[in-house]
């Protein structure tokens, strides 16, 4: 059965240390999840994001509804089975895919009717449909349907869209049916401290596994993103694992960490690898700037990734300009063996009690660089 185990607490921040226990192996926290929106980790297979250090896999219940399908994953006994992954594996509900799709679904309190992005056929969505379509799959950890808006909307938009979200989390508790695959709820409330409050309150009341911190990166600003974050982690049950939605630059997880948060995910580190941009021990690297051509360093001289031992950046510049697949697969293989080495150093840092001077001086390293890429 799935439960979390709080180990360690830091000595000048709210930042926590736990294990999270799975019916496919247990998983240690802080941690940062690689997105596998379609059961596959951009550019890697699961024995490459063993080697990175990943321990849970995302992926998302809109996509693999529509593709393959539930049946598929009925007949060969689950997700794990199907992409070859044997660790666990969390699964987005589809409503923040449904929130991107403004001009092609309609939403009701049944839940959301959509046109497939694969061949123009209609499609529902419901709490109860999203539960079915997530037990189908067999991820260790399911979310609830939300209704996720921008955060810039007004307060009444945000208000309505938190309180459906409430009605459909009860729903997706009614329908769950295999009590070994832990469900999620999420907070709104956009940016509004009184509305992510009430948000809190009402949810927590509930026999949720966990809890998560939606709705943001959708509009709000950086500042707000940290306000909000602080406020809303810190609502939330000291004995319940704690999971900040769709945020993760390095500085972000930092930040979240600080305050609180126990679980993280983005698309960051393998969508921007396809760009040539890779997460480094002092801040990105844009390897198609010329600066790189002729370089014979490694990608991060501080990272021991199967990337920086074997390749330089020179040689990764050239790889990226060509639009050669390999330069993509290797810088996305060092950016989560880089996030996965910083979760691994945070742990490390609470259990000493020494997190919050860490955090400082990664963000002020990080800064450092970032300011001197911009000149």
């Amino acid at each position: 059965m799935f439960r979390f185990t709080l180990k360690a607490r830091d000595t000048h921040s709210r930042a926590r240390r736990g294990t999270l226990h799975t019916a496919h192996g247990t998983v240690e926290t802080p941690t940062f999840m690689a997105v596998g929106t379609r059961a596959s980790v951009t550019y890697l297979t699961p024995s490459e994001l063993r080697e990175t250090g990943t321990q849970v896999v995302l992926g998302n219940t809109y996509h693999l509804m529509l593709r393959p399908g539930p049946e598929a994953f009925r007949r060969v006994g689950g997700i794990h089975r199907f992409m070859g992954w044997d660790g666990p594996v969390l699964t987005d509900s589809g409503g923040f895919q449904i929130f991107s799709l403004p001009s092609e679904r309609t939403i009701n309190e049944k839940g959301a009717r959509f046109k497939s992005y694969i061949n123009e056929s209609f499609h529902a969505l419901s709490p109860e449909r999203s539960i079915e379509v997530q037990t189908a799959i067999g991820s260790d950890i399911m979310m609830v349907l939300d209704e996720c808006v921008d955060s810039t909307s007004s307060e009444e938009v945000v208000t309505k869209a938190m309180h459906r979200t409430h009605r459909w989390a009860l729903r997706s508790l009614a329908a769950r049916e295999n009590p070994a695959q832990a469900l999620f709820a999420i907070v709104q409330g956009g940016v509004v401290p009184a509305l992510r409050a009430q948000s809190a309150a009402f949810l927590t009341q509930h026999p949720f596994d966990g809890f998560a911190i939606g709705g943001l990166a959708v509009g709000d600003t950086r500042a707000q993103r940290e306000d909000t974050t602080a406020f809303a982690a810190e609502l939330l049950p000291q004995d319940k694992p704690r999971y900040l939605m769709g945020v993760g630059t390095p500085p972000d997880l930092l930040l979240a960490i600080l305050a609180g948060v126990d679980m993280f995910d983005c698309i960051i580190p393998t969508q921007l690898a396809t760009q040539g941009t890779a997460f480094t021990t002092r801040g990105r690297v844009r390897l198609k700037r010329m600066a790189h051509f002729d370089s014979d360093a490694p990608l991060d001289a501080e990272c021991p990734c199967t990337t920086c031992r074997t390749f330089t950046r020179g040689y990764l510049h050239h790889l990226i300009k060509a639009n050669e697949p390999l330069g993509p697969r290797l810088v996305s293989f060092h950016n989560l063996f880089y996030y996965n080495a910083l979760m691994a150093e945070a742990r490390r840092h609470i259990e000493l009690g020494t997190y919050a001077a860490f955090a400082k001086t990664q963000l002020e390293a990080i800064d450092r660089h970032e300011h001197a890429e911009r000149e």
